[in-house]
């Protein structure tokens, strides 16, 4: 079966509420790849892979997160998969700028 790869940005009241931690629950849960982080300008950021139904269970998930978060847009970039992507870890909190889209138009 072919792995998909979804790079999401999700915005809202999504830090300080372990968004982080259920995000990675979630991911052991459907058997996906990938990581998942803050951002130094309250987003979380997150890479997940694995069939393509799974990761789009992960990314219905996230547009609602856990109950105690608040989740106002998540922006989603489709990329090719890549190998070096296995299990699903909590990375540290990027810096401004470290590698970082901004989804504003």
């Amino acid at each position: 079966m072919e792995e998909v790869r979804a790079h999401l940005y999700i915005r809202g009241r999504v830090q300080g509420v372990s968004f982080r931690y259920y995000t990675r629950q979630q991911a052991f849960a459907k058997g996906v790849n990938g990581w998942v982080r803050n951002l130094w300008d309250g987003r979380v950021e997150a890479v997940v892979q694995g069939d393509e139904a799974s990761v789009k269970e992960v990314i219905a998930w996230c547009k609602h997160g856990p109950s105690s978060a608040r989740v106002d847009d998540v922006w989603v970039e489709w990329e090719t998969s890549q190998e070096d992507c296995v299990g699903f870890v909590i990375r540290p909190t990027a810096r401004g700028g470290q590698d970082e889209k901004s989804t504003e138009d």
